[in-house]
């Protein structure tokens, strides 16, 4: 659970000016005053239109692992303004975000909050004599690197604002992203040499600070970014510019990501338990989580958005939310069937509406409406009250990240028998021995297979964790893979290629414990034969892949071409909304990227 800033602003030193005497010196110059302004660039994350209500929901679908709106992709012809955030036609004057106080103002918002700390503490904070004031300028340093980080994924080029609002840069026009993105880097580099490492310090046993292993973490994300395929003005590219060539980004990842393991301070551990300690506001620091949003018990919508529907206020949760987003259907049955990855990601289920004694159960969903469930109510230790948000830290970063990320750029630069070291520990937890063993045999024989092998385990270990779109497109294979996805589903409509040893119906009943539902039909080799027997042991068949009814897939043709309704890699990127460009002074347009560099 998120950091309180009153509790922050409470444990000043004793000896700290009283507020009506304080200036900005004496802000900057005592550390718990100093805290209390970093810790505030927190409440730019957690405003109602921000990261929570507006990012987190929103940047990141559709993928060819994620879909949106109930786990329905958007009706191509009848999209609402919501679905035109995911389908690549988003519109300037989109309802959902031409506001005033939506998340492009409030990462604005939370920079400006940035500058002021950055530049005060510069001022005043003595961080030659004071580690603990080092610390907090490397923290508002990577703050300002996250926001920004993410204004570049979703608009593009945006205005360069590294200084504090004053009446000479009131209007800027967008800058050229490559330009933000080198500073980034260079705050980063900067950053890292001041913040401690996990619980080297009391200020780094949490996850909810930051600490040099996500300062790291994060500038290797933003430098493959930067040396990545991107929306630029004349096409959809990588960057000329000579400082971001992909030699020089690489190595800065694999320095950066090696640093990470090799210093220990982080352990991967078990999958699920990352989650589960996630669910449960367990944010102590030193396990695989590097940073995490962090939202108090009354703010955030990470369950309510990205976890297992729950319909009624129940046993876990007087919250009936959860089922925003959620896989495509063909995501499951992609997974091998030994891959301990594959049910904690995919449920095929949701809560019932219907109580027995005030408790509900599991119930089966539709094939073309999965949760994801990496984030579980049934997981939490405290009972969801509020209507609309539920608390839970949005986790930017774990670090099976940094390792794959390791493993991406040791194979650029030596090739897939060095890389391998990196990405088997992340198999050795999810996979038996004899499957690693095969999967290092396939994806080890060159370069490309092992850039194959990141493309695809990148999938199976981040599914539901927003990061496709954005790796997406810096590969540059975002118009292959969403086309592959519309390919697959159809393939999944119809039970042909990879799907056709599916059985029609699927074949369910509730376990002993009257919640958890039992399931048989969803592997591959599974019949309805099988199933059918099943019956007299008191399973209950249902309609999968076409409704009785009418004989229709029940994953539509709308469905599938409602994936995306313009090609991805021109469409990958939001406008910046009208209301903005009206109040710009005819600074800002939505002509095309710049892209000169």
């Amino acid at each position: 659970m998120a950091m309180s800033l009153a509790a922050v602003v409470s444990s000043c030193d004793m000896d700290a000016p009283t507020i009506s005497t304080l200036d900005e010196t004496s802000v900057f110059s005592t550390y718990s005053l100093a805290e209390a302004e970093v810790m505030s660039i927190h409440i730019s994350f957690g405003e109602t239109n921000s990261y929570r209500g507006r990012f987190l929901p929103y940047y990141g679908l559709n993928t060819d692992l994620e879909t949106g709106s109930g786990t329905y992709p958007s009706l191509k012809d009848q999209a609402t303004d919501k679905q035109g955030l995911w389908n690549y036609s988003t519109l300037s004057t989109n309802g959902q975000m031409n506001t005033d106080n939506n998340a492009y103002a409030k990462f604005y918002e939370g920079i400006e909050r940035a500058n002021l700390a950055i530049e005060g503490i510069r001022k005043h904070g003595n961080i030659e004599a004071n580690a603990d004031m080092r610390h907090l300028l490397g923290e508002a340093l990577t703050l300002r690197a996250v926001v920004y980080n993410d204004l570049v994924k979703a608009w593009g080029d945006v205005p360069a604002r590294f200084e504090p609002n004053n009446p000479t840069n009131v209007y800027m026009p967008r800058a050229n992203k490559d330009e933000i993105y080198k500073q980034l880097l260079a705050d980063l580099a900067e950053a890292e040499q001041y913040c401690y490492w996990p619980k080297e310090s009391s200020i780094t046993k949490s996850t909810e600070r930051v600490s040099k292993a996500f300062v790291k973490g994060l500038r290797a994300r933003i430098a493959l970014y930067a040396c990545g395929y991107a929306l630029r003005g004349d096409g959809y590219r990588r960057s000329n510019d000579p400082e971001l060539s992909q030699d020089k980004m690489m190595q800065i990842v694999k320095d950066e990501c090696l640093d990470v393991i090799n210093q220990g301070s982080n352990k991967l551990g078990d999958f699920k338990s990352n989650f589960v300690k996630l669910c449960q506001d367990n944010v102590t620091a030193g396990d695989e989580s590097l940073w995490e949003i962090p939202f108090s018990d009354g703010r955030g919508r990470v369950l309510y958005t990205w976890g297992v529907k729950h319909n009624a206020k129940d046993q876990y949760t007087q919250q009936a939310q959860g089922g925003v987003n959620g896989p495509l259907p063909y995501l499951y049955y992609d997974y091998d069937v030994d891959d301990i990855r594959r049910d904690i990601t995919c449920v095929p289920y949701d809560w019932s509406k219907e109580l027995t004694e005030g408790k509900s159960h599991q119930q089966l969903r539709a094939i073309n409406k999965w949760c994801f469930g990496k984030l579980r109510y049934e997981w939490m230790k405290r009972i969801v009250t509020s209507t609309n948000d539920d608390g839970v830290n949005w986790q930017y970063m774990r670090l099976a990240d940094v390792y794959l990320m390791a493993a991406e750029a040791v194979n650029y630069l030596d090739g897939p028998s060095s890389a391998w070291q990196y990405m088997k520990p992340v198999l050795d937890r999810a996979l038996p021995a004899e499957k690693v063993a095969a999967l290092q045999a396939k994806y080890t024989a060159s370069k490309e297979a092992f850039q194959a092998g990141i493309v695809e385990q990148r999938a199976f270990e981040f599914a539901g964790e927003a990061l496709r779109k954005a790796d997406l497109v810096r590969w540059g294979i975002i118009d292959e893979k969403m086309a592959e996805a519309k390919q697959k589903l159809t393939d999944l409509a119809n039970r042909q290629g990879a799907y056709a040893d599916l059985p029609v119906k699927i074949y369910w009943k509730l376990a002993d414990n009257g919640e958890d539902i039992l399931i048989y039909g969803l592997n591959h080799g599974d019949t309805d034969d099988q199933g059918s027997n099943l019956k007299a042991e008191g399973y209950t068949a249902k309609d999968w892949f076409v409704a009785s009814k009418d004989g229709s897939n029940i994953i539509t043709d709308d469905y599938i071409e409602g994936l995306y309704v313009k090609q991805p890699s021109l469409n990958c990127l939001w406008p910046i909304w009208q209301t903005f460009i009206d109040k710009s002074n005819n600074m800002l347009n939505n002509d095309g990227n710049l892209g000169q560099l």
